[in-house]
């Protein structure tokens, strides 16, 4: 999952995060598929089998290379589509297989009929989204009553932008903290995630997405913010002093029947 450095440049067009999202494609599939992840696979892949045990009609939303609808697919689910905004991903996801119906296409625009699916997954998809309000409109409009959202996002805590590691040693004894920055603030900004590599990331606070779901009829039937993963800590030891701190955010709302 990505980390991001407390890193707050000029947010740009969606046209240049889209070719952001191109350019940098090889290295979310090299560093975040097929195992490479310890966040992935100690605490996101388990925790959408679990969510997602049984659901039969599946989309998942900002699919990347399709690991995700994979492991959807090898749970027995008849029909799994995803999609996502760029051709790189797309094309791996449609290389890798598994039975899954790949298109590109945006969240605010989902190329499926009204009640479609019986879930809908997005697995650290929206905090890229800048029509946040419209994805989510079409999250609901494509599930069936009694449908299910998991929703996965960065921790809106964490990726706050300014937000950073302190290594505090004036104070004494010195001192560790993870710094939080202007939360309330809904901004864009393009982080560093590793050297030269740079990813758009929107900040809005919880209640921004609470609220949008609210307005579309998601009632939240589960939330969680679990600690970081014991593999993720084992390769970021300067993160060990804030293993209390959750980097992951997840939501499981569900479409009201009316």
């Amino acid at each position: 999952m990505p980390y991001p450095r407390s890193v707050n440049n000029e947010a740009s067009s969606s046209a240049h995060e889209n070719t952001l999202w191109e350019d940098n494609a090889q290295w979310w599939i090299d560093g975040f598929t097929d195992g490479a992840d310890a966040e992935y696979e100690e605490q996101i892949l388990p925790l959408a089998a679990e969510e997602l045990q049984g659901m039969n009609q599946v989309l998942d939303v900002g699919c990347g290379d399709g690991q995700v609808s994979r492991l959807v697919k090898k749970l027995g689910a008849s029909f799994v589509a995803g999609v996502d905004p760029t051709w790189n991903q797309v094309t791996v996801a449609a290389q890798r297989g598994g039975g899954l119906h790949v298109s590109k296409a945006g969240a605010d625009g989902l190329p499926f009929f009204d009640e479609t699916f019986d879930a809908v997954v997005a697995c650290l998809v929206f905090e890229h989204i800048q029509d946040v309000d419209t994805a989510i409109a079409e999250v609901a409009r494509v599930l069936k009553p009694g449908g299910r959202f998991c929703f996965f996002l960065n921790h809106p805590l964490l990726q706050t932008p300014g937000s950073g590691w302190i290594d505090d040693q004036i104070l004494d004894p010195p001192e560790q903290y993870w710094r939080i920055g202007a939360y309330l603030i809904e901004q864009e900004s393009n982080e560093e995630v590793e050297k030269d590599i740079f990813i758009p990331f929107i900040h809005r606070p919880l209640s921004r997405y609470i609220n949008a779901l609210i307005t579309n009829g998601l009632y939240i039937q589960r939330m969680l913010e679990p600690a970081p993963p014991p593999g993720f800590l084992a390769r970021a030891a300067e993160y060990e002093d804030a293993s209390t701190i959750p980097r992951l955010l997840y939501l499981r709302a569900v479409k009201l029947d009316v």
